[in-house]
C-alpha cells in the first residue's frame, strides 16, 4: 500500500472488536518501524545523490518524519507502494519544527543528522508512548565525546560544534535510540568513533547495512562493539528495509491467544527466536519457513514466565500482546519487565475485561483466567493499545478499543490485516 497521509485522520477514530473466534489464515508484515525511521533521517547524510528506499511502512511516525525533513530542507517524496525517495542536498535548516518534533520519539536522531551535516541542530524534546522515562542524558553524553556542545534549553535539544571527532563511546543500558543516533553522527565525524555495548537488535543492523552502501565504513553492528571509520562525504543509494519483526510477533500472538493457525509471511524468523521459543513452551506448535512462521495454538495455552531485555533476549515491545495471551493461559505468569518502568499502564484496561492482574513495580503477576468478557477499554500507547485489541479478539461479546491514533503509529492496517484472518472488527470514525 502506498504511504498515504489520510491514516492522520483517524487520531478519534475506535475499533470495535467481535471477539470469540479463532482466527486462521495468511498474513504478511510490512517493513519495519524501527528500521525506517533511522534509514530515512540517515538518508539525509548524503551530501551527493539521491536515496530510494523500499518496503517503507505506512506508520504515522513516518509519515511525521519525512514532513520534518522537508520543513528542514529535504526532499522526500513518496513514490507508492512502500518506496521513498529522499534528497538530503538541499538540507539547510537546523532547526525542526517543535509541533512535530515533540510528539516524534525518532525526532531525536534529528540531532545526530543535523550536527554532523550543518553542525548545529535545535530539537524539540521527543515524546511518543508514555511508558517511562526514556531521558536524552545518553544521547546528550555520546555527542559530547564527539566534540559536539550540547543541552537542553526551551524544551529542545541544542547543539553546535565543528566537525565531529570520532571517541570512544560507552552506551549505558545498550539503548537503541543513543546507538542509532550515535552511528549517524560518527558516519561523518573525522577519525575513528568505538560504541561500547551498544544495543544489538537487527534494525540497528539495517541502519548499518544502508550507512554502508552509502558509503559509510561500520563494523561490528549487531555484536557489542561496533567500529566507525568517518568519512568526508557520503552518496544516495538503495536499499530496502527488513521485516516488521514486532508486527509479525503480534500477529502471531494473535493466532495464538484465539487458539487459532496463522501463518506470518515475509519475515525472518531468527529475529523472533525469544518469541517462538516462549510460544513453543506456551504449548503452540511453531513452524519455520525461510521467510515464514507458523503458529498453531490449542484451546488453551500454558503460562509461561517472561523476562524482557536487550536484544537478543525477550523484546519490550512485545511484552504487552504476550501479556494478553497470559491471561488466559493455564496456570500463574510471572511477567517481568525491566526495561519501561510504565509498561504495565494498560493493565488496568485488561482488568476490566476480568483479567486477573497484580502489578508490583517492574513485575506482573498473571493468573489466568477461563475467560475474559468485552469492555470499553483506551490503548495509551502503541504495544499496549496491540494487547488490547488481542485481548478484545478472544474476549467474549464486543470490546472497544480507543484511542487508535497511537496504535496506528506503529501498525499499518491493522484491522484490515487482522480481519484477513477472520476476525471481526470495524473501525467507527
Amino acid at each position: 500500500m502506498a504511504l498515504a497521509k489520510s491514516r492522520c485522520l483517524f487520531s478519534l477514530s475506535r475499533l470495535l472488536i467481535q471477539g470469540g473466534r479463532a482466527l486462521e489464515g495468511v498474513v504478511s508484515t510490512g517493513g519495519s518501524k524501527n528500521s525506517a525511521l533511522p534509514i530515512i533521517t540517515a538518508a539525509a547524510l548524503a551530501g551527493s545523490g539521491e536515496s530510494i528506499i523500499e518496503n517503507v511502512p505506512n506508520y504515522t511516525d513516518v509519515l511525521d518524519l519525512c514532513e520534518i525533513l522537508r520543513q528542514l530542507g529535504t526532499k522526500v517524496e513518496l513514490l507508492g507502494e512502500g518506496r521513498l525517495r529522499v534528497d538530503g542536498r538541499g538540507l539547510d535548516n537546523h532547526v525542526a519544527p517543535y509541533h512535530l518534533a515533540r510528539r516524534l520519539r525518532a525526532s531525536s536522531y534529528l540531532v545526530g543528522l543535523l550536527l554532523a551535516r550543518l553542525g548545529r541542530a535545535e530539537v524539540a524534546v521527543p515524546g511518543g508512548c508514555n511508558i517511562g522515562l526514556r531521558p536524552v542524558d545518553y544521547h546528550i553524553k555520546g555527542f559530547a565525546a564527539l566534540g559536539a556542545e550540547v543541552a537542553v534549553e526551551r524544551g529542545s535539544i541544542v547543539g553546535s560544534a565543528g566537525r565531529l571527532r570520532g571517541s570512544r563511546i560507552y552506551i549505558a543500558r545498550a539503548s537503541f535510540g543513543t546507538t542509532v543516533n550515535m552511528l549517524i553522527a560518527a558516519s561523518l565525524a573525522e577519525g575513528t568513533t568505538v560504541l561500547e555495548n551498544p544495543a544489538q537488535e537487527p534494525e540497528v543492523v539495517d541502519l548499518a547495512n544502508f550507512l554502508n552502501r552509502m558509503g559509510a565504513r561500520v563494523r561490528g553492528a549487531g555484536t557489542n562493539q561496533i567500529r566507525v571509520d568517518g568519512v568526508s562525504a557520503l552518496t544516495g543509494t538503495h536499499h530496502e528495509v527488513i521485516p516488521d519483526r514486532l508486527e509479525a510477533g503480534t500477529y502471531l500472538i494473535a493466532g495464538a491467544i484465539t487458539g487459532g493457525t496463522v501463518r506470518v509471511e515475509n519475515v525472518i524468523p531468527e529475529h523472533l527466536r525469544t518469541v517462538l521459543a516462549k510460544l513453543r513452551e506456551a504449548g503452540a506448535e511453531v513452524f519455520n519457513r525461510a521467510d515464514a512462521v507458523e503458529v498453531r495454538a490449542p484451546a488453551r495455552l500454558r503460562a509461561v514466565d517472561i523476562e524482557t531485555h536487550p536484544h537478543p533476549g525477550f523484546p519490550t515491545d512485545l511484552q504487552p500482546p504476550f501479556l494478553s495471551l497470559e491471561c488466559l493461559a493455564e496456570g500463574v505468569a510471572v511477567i517481568r519487565e525491566t526495561i519501561f518502568e510504565n509498561r504495565f499502564a494498560f493493565t488496568d484496561e485488561l482488568v476490566r475485561m476480568g483479567a486477573g492482574i497484580k502489578v508490583e513495580r517492574e513485575t506482573a503477576i498473571v493468573r489466568g483466567v477461563a475467560r475474559l468478557t468485552g469492555a470499553p477499554t483506551e490503548a495509551a500507547d502503541i504495544r499496549g493499545g496491540a494487547a488490547l485489541v488481542l485481548a478484545g479478539l478472544a474476549a467474549e461479546g464486543e470490546t472497544e478499543v480507543g484511542g487508535l491514533e497511537h496504535i496506528d503509529r506503529g501498525y499499518d492496517r491493522l484491522e484490515e490485516r487482522l480481519a484477513e484472518l477472520g476476525a471481526r472488527l470495524r473501525r467507527l470514525p
